[in-house]
C-alpha cells in the first residue's frame, strides 16, 4: 500500500461552539478557542461535528463556523465540516457551500436515525464526496447513528478518489488494522481514551474532544509515536487519562468540556443547546473530583479553575428564532 499524503493534520480537536448566555454563537469567544486550540499544538480543526452541536446550529452558523475557522488559522491549521445530515441532498448542499466557504476537508457522517443498510450508506456517501472536491474523512460512530459502517462498506468506498480517511469511534482495533491493511485510507482515533492504542497499530492522528482544553499532550503523543518514541507518548497518556475520564464519563463530552472551560474562564459562558442541559449537581461534582486528579497536564492550569455551577444549570435557554437549516 502506498502512503498518501495527509490534507487533514493529525491532531484534530472537534471544537466546541462557544455560546452567550442566552444561546447565540459567541462569535468573538469562537475566534479566541480557535486561536488557543491551534497555540496549544492541533493542525486541525472540526467545526460544525457532534461536540460542536451540529444539530441544533443553523446552516448559515455551519457556513460562518467555516469562514471563521479559515481566517482565524490563517494557514496553521486545517479547518474540517463534520455536520453532515442524514439527508443526502441536504448534506451535498451543505458540502458545497462549504467548500466554498473555504473548508480543506468534509467529515461525513453515518446517516443517523434513518437507519439505512449499507449499500445505502455507500450510497450516501459516495454521493457526497462526488459533490464537492473536498478530501472526505467518514465519521463511524455507530453509538450516535444507531448504524456502524461494516468492513466491507468501507473498502468500496475506499475506491472513491475523494474518500481518504475515517474517524472511528467504534473501537474495533480488529477491522481498524484490518482496512490499514489492505487499503491506503487513513484512520483517526474518535475515542479520546484510545488515542495511543490507535496510534500504535497504524492511525493516522485524532479527532478530539479533550482537545479543547488542552491539545498540547496530544501533540506531544503523536509526534513521540512519529518518531518511535513509546516512552515519552506513554507518559502523555497516562497525564490524560483523569482529564478524559473527566470530560467523557459523567456527561455528553460538549457539557463537560463547556464547563471545564468555563471554569478556567476560556470561553464566557458553558450554555449549550437544548435538548443538551448543562451538568446536574452531582455530575458536576463528578467532573470536578476527576479534575482533582489531573497532575501536571501541559496547556490546562487547574490550580484556577473555578467551577459555576448556577451558571451552568438548566444548560440552556431556547434556541427559537430560525430552524436549523
Amino acid at each position: 500500500m502506498s502512503t498518501p499524503t495527509n490534507p487533514f493534520g493529525q491532531v484534530l480537536v472537534a471544537l466546541v461552539t462557544p455560546f452567550t448566555f442566552d444561546g447565540e454563537v459567541d462569535w468573538p469567544g469562537v475566534e479566541k478557542h480557535i486561536d488557543d486550540v491551534i497555540n496549544a499544538g492541533a493542525d486541525g480543526i472540526v467545526v460544525t461535528g457532534t461536540t460542536g452541536e451540529t444539530s441544533t446550529l443553523t446552516d448559515p452558523e455551519k457556513i460562518r463556523l467555516v469562514e471563521v475557522g479559515k481566517s482565524v488559522s490563517a494557514g496553521r491549521a486545517k479547518i474540517i465540516t463534520g455536520g453532515g445530515s442524514n439527508e443526502t441532498a441536504h448534506a451535498m448542499q451543505l458540502a458545497r457551500q462549504s467548500e466554498k466557504a473555504g473548508a480543506d476537508g468534509n467529515m461525513i457522517v453515518t446517516p443517523y436515525y434513518n437507519k439505512p443498510t449499507q449499500a445505502g450508506i455507500l450510497t450516501h456517501f459516495r454521493m457526497i464526496a462526488d459533490a464537492t472536491d473536498l478530501p472526505v474523512i467518514l465519521y463511524d460512530i455507530p453509538g450516535r447513528t444507531g448504524v456502524a459502517i461494516a468492513y466491507e462498506t468501507i473498502l468500496r468506498a475506499a475506491k472513491h478518489p475523494n474518500i481518504l480517511a475515517v474517524k472511528d469511534a467504534k473501537g474495533d482495533f480488529a477491522q481498524v488494522s484490518r482496512v490499514l491493511n489492505e487499503t491506503d485510507l487513513m484512520y483517526f482515533c474518535g475515542d479520546d481514551s484510545n488515542v495511543l492504542p490507535a496510534l500504535s497499530i497504524g492511525a493516522t492522528g485524532l479527532i478530539g474532544v479533550t482537545g479543547n482544553i488542552t491539545a498540547t499532550p496530544y501533540r506531544h503523543m503523536v509526534d513521540a509515536v512519529n518518531r518511535g518514541d513509546l516512552t515519552t507518548a506513554t507518559a502523555a497518556h497516562m497525564q490524560l487519562e483523569p482529564l478524559v475520564r473527566a470530560v467523557m464519563t459523567h456527561v455528553p463530552g460538549t457539557v463537560a468540556v463547556k464547563y471545564i472551560l468555563h471554569g478556567l474562564r476560556r470561553i464566557g459562558s458553558p450554555r449549550v443547546r437544548l435538548p443538551l442541559v448543562g451538568p446536574e449537581e452531582s455530575e458536576a461534582a463528578q467532573i470536578e473530583a476527576e479534575l482533582d486528579r489531573v497532575r501536571d497536564i501541559p496547556g490546562a492550569d487547574f490550580t484556577n479553575f473555578r467551577p459555576d455551577r448556577n451558571a451552568a444549570a438548566g444548560g440552556s435557554l431556547p434556541k427559537v428564532a430560525g430552524t436549523t437549516r
